[in-house]
């Protein structure tokens, strides 16, 4: 209700700037670009705002008994990394027995060696051939032992009670639930410039999103990165899906068989970004083609289920839209209003900017209690934080367009 007023008051407003345009563009070109560039994106703006401010999940109780769980590690060349997360999986104060089993997806390096160097119990290594994530993930799945398995990336560094926190909302929530998405941050932000980026998308967009999504029992993607699930629905499932996206068709899949997907955000794992805008510009790339590959496969969840997750499907349908008007319409109406042409991008666009902030600042907040609540603090990066907010969107939504373009094209995949 409170997004559709919003979108009511912005048309209202919009009318001399859609009266401008069209006198370039004809009318309804005029209508059709403000509804992408502006009257769509506020309104998704407007719902995730408040919804994040209507949301309070459930306080997590302290169980009496916690059953012994199993955790999956798929690891390629992390002969850096490895010993780390390891360090991290021994600080967990988890009351119940783990399992670990890592599977080596055919490293080149010391992989192996620096895990069995470490000497660590009920740890299961399984060598495999090459093969990509999924593939090393379904290996690893044959010698599970426990019903709840936890699986994080092998460059991931648990909080110590993340374990915990995860397993107590999987056990806690209603038992249609299939699977428990934890709170993804960056680890290595102080690494490069594009790190301290990508430490405000994860702080506050991707977080935020999760939130808005688990408010409406609708969350989409049990990452890899971080998530538990019930082994034995996974293993019915035949495993994960051996495409870019694994975790996002996997998670569609299980929707539609009418599981729910549940999030804990005070469940956190510390994940390395990456570094370089190369690295960046494969794994958005990457991010954008397997939202498309779950689209194609798990589409039809906008109209065949009765659960609101069935909403945030129907949004990723509009997403690369929005991305193609953003990339290709809203940044050329930038150039254009440097060069004094205000029809698309013009001093009322600077009216956006104070809303943009409050919209993050709402967001801050709600992960700013969640590390009080983990005695955690919030690194200082105001520079991150500005080129976040005002160049972020204008580097991502091309590269999301590139991804998006080469999944329908059927473009190779590369892993």
């Amino acid at each position: 209700m409170l997004a559709t007023l919003w979108v009511i008051l912005s048309w209202q407003l919009a009318q001399s700037w859609i009266s401008d345009l069209a006198s370039v563009t004809g009318y309804f070109t005029a209508v059709v670009i403000i509804f992408f560039i502006a009257l769509l994106p506020g309104f998704l703006n407007a719902h995730m705002v408040s919804s994040i401010v209507l949301d309070r999940p459930p306080d997590l109780p302290e169980l009496t008994d916690y059953p012994p769980i199993s955790l999956l590690i798929a690891a390629y060349n992390e002969e850096k990394n490895i010993a780390e997360t390891f360090r991290a999986i021994a600080a967990q104060d988890y009351p119940g027995a783990i399992e670990i089993v890592v599977v080596d997806d055919g490293s080149s390096d010391h992989t192996v060696e620096v895990i069995e160097a470490l000497g660590v119990p009920n740890l299961k290594v399984v060598r495999g051939n090459h093969g990509g994530k999924a593939m090393a993930l379904n290996q690893g799945l044959e010698y599970v032992s426990h019903d709840i398995l936890v699986c994080i990336d092998a460059d991931t560094f648990l909080h110590p009670q993340a374990l915990k926190r995860i397993v107590t909302r999987f056990l806690t929530d209603p038992s249609d639930t299939a699977a428990v998405a934890g709170c993804v941050l960056v680890k290595n932000s102080r690494e490069s410039f594009m790190t301290r980026m990508q430490e405000w998308d994860y702080f506050t967009g991707i977080a935020s999103a999760k939130r808005q999504q688990s408010l409406y029992q609708g969350t989409l993607v049990a990452q890899g990165a971080f998530s538990a699930f019930h082994s034995r629905v996974v293993k019915a499932h035949k495993g994960w899906p051996s495409v870019i996206g694994e975790d996002i068709v996997m998670t569609w899949a299980l929707i539609k068989s009418g599981w729910r997907i549940g999030f804990e955000p005070t469940a956190i794992g510390f994940t390395s970004a990456p570094t370089t805008f190369g690295g960046f510009y494969r794994q958005r790339k990457r991010w954008a083609r397997g939202m498309i590959e779950g689209l194609k496969q798990h589409g039809q969840l906008v109209w065949s289920t009765s659960r609101l997750s069935a909403f945030f499907v129907a949004i990723d349908f509009i997403i690369p839209f929005i991305d193609l008007f953003y990339a290709f319409v809203f940044l050329p109406g930038v150039i254009l209003a440097l060069r004094g042409h205000y029809y698309i991008a013009g001093p009322m666009t600077l009216l956006v900017m104070p809303l943009a902030f409050l919209i993050v600042w709402v967001m801050y907040k709600k992960q700013k209690a969640v590390f009080d609540t983990l005695d955690l603090k919030v690194r200082q990066n105001f520079v991150g934080f500005f080129v976040y907010m005002l160049i972020y969107q204008a580097i991502m939504s091309p590269i999301c367009v590139v991804g998006y373009g080469q999944e329908l094209l059927g473009i190779k995949k590369r892993w």
